[in-house]
């Protein structure tokens, strides 16, 4: 391990007001951007990046991502940091956390990640502990706090309302070849209407991803909800095939 590089990560972003909503806040897609990007930085500059796992035809794919706000999101033009480390490694997963916080100390919220690695070409799960004798073994950070649920499958129902459908194309698709992780993200916020936003702010945002779409497919979406604030969506693919659930709790 190279003794000059700290375990945790922190990575500067700004809220560019092209990437805020009506009201001025960071999209909460934006803020996913944002993590996925840190993690990057974070594995890449540890040896074990997508820029290097591209070469021996691996790659890194988001299994599940948990976002939760304790202040309101940065408003455009603000600065703020991405903290990310890695809290543990197995064979097929890895859990990464977040923390969003500006450098006066003030703490929007934390993320909690898991991934999976896979074989590009088989598109199956493949041995995380094999790339370089499981060198993110020694990357691990055990002690850092991350405050907030580690959430787990979004239950529901058969009773579950066809909400909405969409087709998908060019600009869906990520360097994997599948649905946008951040899309999902986007699709499923773009649910409610503007009005409810005018009153109402996210709180916490959870997806986990099952299976892949690609582009043309057709994505269909459930929703039910447990309250006024608190709803699970089921994402269904063209063939009938779940690819992700989610849960949003707003405020």
């Amino acid at each position: 391990m190279n003794e000059h590089i700290e375990k945790v990560g922190c990575y500067p972003f700004m809220a560019e007001p092209f990437h805020c909503d009506f009201s001025g806040h960071l999209f909460m897609g934006h803020l996913g951007n944002h993590l996925l990007n840190a993690a990057d930085f974070h594995s890449s500059a540890r040896g074990f990046g997508m820029k290097y796992l591209m070469t021996i035809k691996r790659s890194w794919v988001l299994s599940r991502l948990a976002i939760e706000m304790t202040d309101e999101m940065p408003l455009q033009y603000t600065r703020f940091n991405v903290e990310t480390w890695v809290e543990s490694a197995m064979r097929y997963f890895t859990s990464r956390n977040f923390r969003i916080v500006d450098d006066g100390g003030r703490v929007y919220g934390y993320g909690r990640s898991i991934w999976a690695m896979i074989d590009t070409e088989s598109r199956q799960p493949t041995d995380i502990l094999a790339i370089d004798n499981g060198a993110i073994n020694q990357w691990i950070v055990k002690d850092k706090e991350c405050p907030i649920d580690k959430g787990g499958r979004v239950k529901m129902s058969e009773q579950a309302e066809l909400t909405r459908t969409i087709d998908t194309y060019y600009n869906d698709v990520d360097i994997n070849g599948h649905i946008n992780s951040v899309k999902y993200i986007e699709h499923v916020l773009d649910l409610w209407p503007l009005e409810w936003y005018r009153e109402h702010a996210v709180r916490r945002f959870e997806i986990a991803y099952v299976a892949e779409a690609h582009a043309g497919d057709t994505l269909s979406f459930y929703r039910e909800s447990a309250s006024n604030l608190e709803h699970s969506i089921r994402i269904v693919r063209t063939d009938g095939t779940e690819c992700c659930r989610s849960k949003v709790v707003f405020c």
